[in-house]
């Protein structure tokens, strides 16, 4: 989503397109054709967008399978591409671009990865537009806690990372990088549930997206576990959680946030969305994922490689799709490039596949996007 929160896919067949704004999403308003030159190939391992809110950009990581470890640069404002060198540090340990996780920080425009054990970040500055200097990623140190066999999930709130499913870590509980002060909290920080079942939220592998707010770093993030047990929303400012309604249990979909929707793009290249109200835990019971319908669907290719994991074509509690498909690319998946050159890196998803993700002032991921 753009800074007016319009939602954008990339990579669908070979074009990207502008959705428009949350009430347009079911609506027979066609979504607008943004495909322009420079764009990457959406062909690289670990494909991952980025909304930077303040900049009115969107950075995608790994979207070039010849160039992985380049940053391209969507401007929202001009529509146009820009590819930005980026160069790793040298010596040992090293950022691995097929291997990482990451997310972007709101007020410094700053990413932070976790890539083999190790954090890194990459500042962005206030590029909206490549420059001519390539940057480079620079090693923060290790984590506090134990990242063995770690695949992360990272979420972004109050300019703090959370890390969750961390290795020992308790139901409920979330692992804290302090970005401002660059530090782990010395204890994990419980966020039980308040609105819902009550409990706690599973320590279980998962993706994130961070709600925006008109004006302001995020106060909350979306978890949805890969077994698709619900969506829980974590309030960092009251240290609560809201257990909302869940998708279809798709542990390829990818997820993007903006103010009043959590929106899903699934590994069978289905969107949806999840209304929210930032406002009002009560009003958020009971409310149920509806199908995003003004995206062009996306034509069959007998090239297609079948997904290996469970369709999620129809969310739980809500009606069946009905047209307006795209297609997802999972963070944590590699893939080959794709004839139409729009494929979004995974080895068992569809080769068209796209990436979803909305843009405005800064930060992640999830998603798509």
């Amino acid at each position: 989503m753009d800074a007016s929160f319009n939602l954008l896919v990339f990579g669908l067949n070979g074009r990207d397109f502008d959705a428009g704004t949350q009430d347009a999403w079911t609506t027979n308003t066609p979504a607008t054709d943004i495909t322009t030159s420079g764009r990457p190939p959406f062909n690289g391992a670990n494909t991952t967008c980025f909304l930077s809110q303040f900049f009115n950009a969107v950075y995608v990581l790994s979207a070039d399978a010849s160039n992985p470890t380049a940053v391209y640069i969507y401007d929202a404002a001009a529509k146009s591409w820009s590819m930005q060198a980026v160069e790793n540090p040298t010596g040992s340990p090293a950022f691995d671009p097929t291997d990482f996780k990451t997310i972007l920080d709101h007020d410094t425009n700053v990413f932070y990865a976790l890539s083999q054990g190790e954090l890194f970040f990459l500042d962005m500055s206030s590029l909206t537009v490549a420059n001519s200097s390539a940057l480079s990623w620079v090693d923060v140190g290790k984590p506090s806690f134990n990242t063995q066999g770690y695949d992360p999930v990272m979420a972004l709130a109050q300019n703090h990372i959370h890390f969750l499913d961390v290795p020992g870590l308790a139901n409920g509980d979330a692992d804290i990088f302090v970005i401002h002060f660059s530090f782990f909290q010395p204890t994990p920080q419980a966020y039980p549930i308040t609105t819902g079942s009550g409990g706690n939220f599973p320590q279980e592998h998962g993706q994130t997206a961070s709600f925006f707010l008109s004006s302001g770093v995020q106060e909350e993030f979306a978890y949805i576990p890969d077994d698709g047990t619900a969506t829980y929303v974590i309030n960092v400012q009251t240290n609560t959680t809201q257990q909302l309604a869940a998708p279809e249990m798709d542990p390829g979909a990818q997820y993007f946030a903006g103010i009043t929707s959590l929106v899903q793009l699934d590994s069978q290249g289905n969107l949806f969305f999840l209304p929210y109200n930032p406002n009002s835990t009560t009003a958020n019971q009971g409310v149920n994922w509806k199908s995003i319908t003004n995206i062009p669907s996306e034509p069959a290719n007998s090239t297609s490689s079948a997904s290996g994991s469970q369709s999620a074509a129809s969310p739980k509690n809500t009606q069946n799709n009905n047209g307006g498909t795209a297609a997802a690319s999972s963070p944590s998946t590699t893939g080959s490039p794709s004839t139409s050159a729009a494929e979004a890196s995974m080895t068992t998803k569809s080769t068209m596949t796209a990436l979803l993700t909305a843009l405005g002032f800064a930060a992640m991921i999830g998603l798509v996007f």
